[in-house]
């Protein structure tokens, strides 16, 4: 499991590229019958990247739970939220299967015990990528589909941010300890995500990339508002956000992100804007 510290963000000031790259970019999720994970000591949220092909995957493959959570099992202490970015796929936990097809959401609750991920065909596999933050009370496990989720257009094509903020880890929706994920969609002609920005110093917030065509980039804006810096990602990266910085990111076409936060509380719009011209 790839550790992350948490930095400074007067120390992120000298960083160079391959230094912030290192820090806050996540790469290489989706591998054949493996848990690719990743564990932020920023609000100690652990993001996974789950591909199913020729097995039944558990949540565990390849960690040491106790080692690194103190725990017996991953969700013990923690909650999950699960999208599959991929082929259709399933989900068992603890003996019950959800079956998720492309862009559908599981929530699993703190204290599940067995959790494994499956594709229904090895030749077109599911890609799940998992979010999960510290829990302290259990709530309901719950699959989640588009039609579920509550829908925020926002934006305009003007500006060239028209989208779609699809919330289905969310208070309106259901009952969750801290976790809140949702899935944002630009509109063709729309390449700005979160713009104008903002940061929430309450809460981090992990993005992932995704519906970015192959010879396509994304421009990550990251760092504090008086002076960003960027990030070029691509299909399937994640980008890890702490408090003191913005996220948002431009295109070279249209594309789709995932959003997760943990933190202080679940209030979507506890953030403090920032006007565009007062960034440097």
């Amino acid at each position: 499991m790839d550790i992350r510290y948490s930095a400074n963000p007067q120390d992120v000031k000298r960083y160079t590229t391959q230094e912030l790259r290192d820090e806050f970019l996540i790469t290489g999720l989706y591998q054949p019958d493996t848990v690719q994970a990743a564990y932020s000591h920023v609000d100690r949220m652990v993001v996974m990247g789950i591909m199913p092909v020729k097995e039944l995957v558990p949540i565990d493959k390849g960690i040491d739970v106790w080692a690194s959570f103190g725990t017996h099992c991953f969700l013990e202490r923690r909650e999950a939220g699960i999208f599959n970015l991929g082929g259709k796929g399933f989900i068992e936990v603890d003996g019950t299967r959800y079956d998720l097809g492309y862009e559908d959401c599981l929530y699993i609750s703190m204290g599940a015990r067995e959790v494994s991920f499956g594709s229904v065909d090895g030749a077109d596999p599911a890609r799940f990528y998992l979010a999960s933050t510290p829990a302290h009370k259990a709530c309901k496990t719950t699959l989640l589909t588009m039609e579920k989720a509550g829908h925020r257009p926002c934006g305009e094509a003007a500006q060239s941010n028209q989208r779609v903020i699809n919330q289905f880890i969310h208070p309106d929706v259901l009952e969750t300890c801290q976790l809140l994920m949702g899935l944002t969609q630009l509109s063709p002609g729309s390449v700005w995500n979160t713009m104008p920005a903002h940061t929430h110093e309450r809460r981090m917030e992990v993005y992932t990339y995704f519906e970015i065509p192959e010879d396509q980039v994304v421009f990550h804006m990251m760092g504090q508002p008086d002076e960003t810096r960027h990030l070029v990602v691509k299909n399937f990266d994640a980008v890890i956000s702490p408090s003191w910085s913005i996220h948002s990111g431009c295109g070279t076409a249209n594309y789709t992100f995932i959003w997760a936060m943990g933190g202080e509380n679940q209030a979507f719009d506890d953030m403090d804007s920032i006007p565009t011209t007062k960034l440097n």
